[in-house]
């Protein structure tokens, strides 16, 4: 069973408010998760970010893997560490004619 750590959605259209689960990677989105980790609301002004450290570092060292948004929001954090490895670009490259 693959574990994740990644967002879900609430909140009206066009004012999103995210949960921070660990979940099942092949459950859906909105789906059911294992356990809350905190809240993300990115149309605050400045965005509002709750987070349990305690339960967040206890899943990342049961080898959770986070999503590259909740990873970005831990390093935020100071929960874990950036790596110094570049990752690949997550876009892609256009073809010339």
């Amino acid at each position: 069973m693959a574990v994740k750590m990644r967002l879900t959605r609430l909140g009206d259209k066009k004012s999103p408010i995210y949960r921070i689960v660990v979940v099942d990677s092949r459950k859906a989105r909105d789906g059911e998760y294992i356990d809350n980790v905190g809240h993300y609301n990115p149309c605050a002004q400045p965005a509002e970010l709750v987070l349990d450290a305690d339960k967040a570092k206890d899943w990342l060292a049961k080898g959770v893997q986070p999503t590259e948004t909740v990873k970005t929001l831990l390093i935020g954090q100071g929960i874990i560490e950036k790596s110094e490895k570049l990752s690949a670009p997550r876009t892609k490259t256009r073809k010339k004619k």
